[in-house]
């Protein structure tokens, strides 16, 4: 489902006194996107012919998103350029798989390599974008994505500080909320961090949101309005 704008929080050609105009795009869908909705829209984003790295989970339905011809190049952590799509039916190879063990096809060019150029390639600033899950994500950028500190969890960092400190820009993939209704987008992380002020945009299933040095802004949102998520979002978000 693509979604389609309804309303912006600011008239067309109307700013405050002194201010720059600005607007949160509102859309006309009726509730939270499902992961593959919210998949399209990170693809939607992506610059043609950037190196992009997904992390495991929601994020690898990104693949599943990129138009033909769009000149991404997908890196996977476990050794792998130019990935494909996820791979169906009789189009699944066992030894062919992400660094999250779903199977994947390769594309026209695809290459293979050791684990150790991988996280080279990660570390050394080749890769555009990024795309990672996350726990909690503050106002300013950090990122907690690896450990909630629960008892009995097992720390597994992974890539993820690599990816998260080596990319030109990191993109969060997450819901909004948690199973209690608690933001994930908050003042500042409580949560182990994976990197500090990282981030420069996170998509969720309600609102895509800036963050940064200068705080968050609400570039658009899906089934909720900006005073709606200002209302539960206990950071204060800005119209981009």
């Amino acid at each position: 489902m693509s979604p389609t704008t309804e309303s912006s929080t600011t008239e067309p050609g109307a700013t405050e006194p002194g201010a720059t105009e600005s607007s949160t795009t509102e859309s006309s869908t009726t509730g939270p996107l499902t992961p593959d909705e919210l998949a399209a829209v990170v693809a939607r984003d992506i610059p043609e012919g950037s190196y992009v790295n997904l992390g495991i989970g929601r994020p690898t339905k990104v693949a599943d998103h990129l138009p033909d011809g769009s000149g991404v190049v997908l890196h996977t952590e476990n050794g792998m350029l130019n990935m494909g799509p996820a791979a169906t039916g009789d189009e699944i190879d066992p030894d062919l798989t992400n660094a999250g063990k779903v199977p994947v096809t390769e594309l026209p060019g695809a290459s293979y390599f050791h684990h150790a150029d991988s996280f080279a390639m990660m570390r050394g600033g080749h890769l555009d974008v990024c795309v990672l899950g996350a726990f909690q994500v503050s106002a300013t950028g950090d990122l907690a994505n690896w450990s909630t500190g629960a008892p009995g969890a097992i720390p597994a960092v992974g890539g993820a500080m690599d990816l998260a400190i080596g990319a030109k820009q990191v993109f969060v993939m997450m819901t909004l909320f948690d199973k209690q209704g608690r933001s994930k987008l908050v003042p500042a992380c409580t949560y182990p961090l994976t990197g500090v002020g990282c981030v420069s945009r996170v998509y969720t299933d309600v609102a895509v949101i800036d963050v940064g040095p200068d705080g968050a802004s609400v570039r658009e949102t899906f089934g909720i309005t900006l005073d709606e998520l200002r209302e539960r979002v206990p950071v204060p978000l800005k119209a981009a």
